[in-house]
């Protein structure tokens, strides 16, 4: 705790503060911290205790994904309210455990919207490259009808679903692009020059363009 504590920089956490994040480490510095430490689980539980952001994001670096029970994830998940320790968790962590599956079904349907946001995110992960036994049909039909009043981390979420729908499977593209163009969801959101806009009808014909051109 003293090392991360060594490592905060008032200008990282002002940064990170506009995103909703409460820690000032360069992520830089924090995954080179975790090299060093390399795998240590019960250290990453005792970091996780502590509730600190950065100490949280450093444990799922050095943690062993796969020792996690369901419930802990599950209690974890609840517990990650800021933007990246909920990424971080979700994409290091959960998305290599072997209930993964289990909680992308509990987590869709769960009434709290940045829960929910994290089973749209395992969703898009299977959408991508684990699709078998998905009802991607079905999955647009939901995106449909509640994507536009979304809370902004589940909709967030959900467009990403939407855009991957479309980028992945071509007998979906035509009507995932129609449902993004009829939403307009993210339609306006300020892109840096060179990056690709997430509003979904753009994003895919992009994505699509550019695995063309390969």
């Amino acid at each position: 705790m003293a090392e991360l504590a060594e490592l905060e920089d008032p200008k990282t956490r002002k940064v990170n503060e506009k995103h909703g994040d409460d820690h000032g480490v360069n992520l830089s510095k924090l995954r080179a911290l975790a090299k060093r430490l390399k795998t240590q689980q019960d250290l990453a539980y005792r970091l996780w205790e502590t509730g600190d952001s950065a100490a949280r994001l450093l444990a799922t670096l050095i943690c062993r994904p796969k020792a996690f029970e369901r419930d802990e994830l599950d209690v974890m998940l609840r517990e990650a309210r800021t933007p990246k320790v909920h990424d971080w968790l979700v994409n290091y962590v959960v998305k290599k455990n072997p209930h993964s599956e289990a909680l992308r079904l509990a987590w869709s349907a769960d009434p709290d919207p940045v829960v929910a946001s994290a089973g749209w995110a395992l969703t898009t992960e299977r959408v991508t490259k684990n699709p078998d036994g998905l009802d991607l049909a079905g999955l647009l039909d939901v995106i449909d009808a509640e994507m536009k009043d979304a809370p902004d981390r589940l909709q967030w979420a959900m467009n990403h679903c939407l855009a991957q729908i479309g980028i992945e499977h071509a007998e979906h593209r035509a009507r995932a692009i129609d449902i993004g163009e009829r939403l307009g969801v993210l339609k306006d959101y300020p892109t840096s020059p060179g990056c690709t806009s997430p509003f979904a009808p753009v994003w895919i014909t992009e994505m699509v363009r550019r695995q063309h051109d390969k």
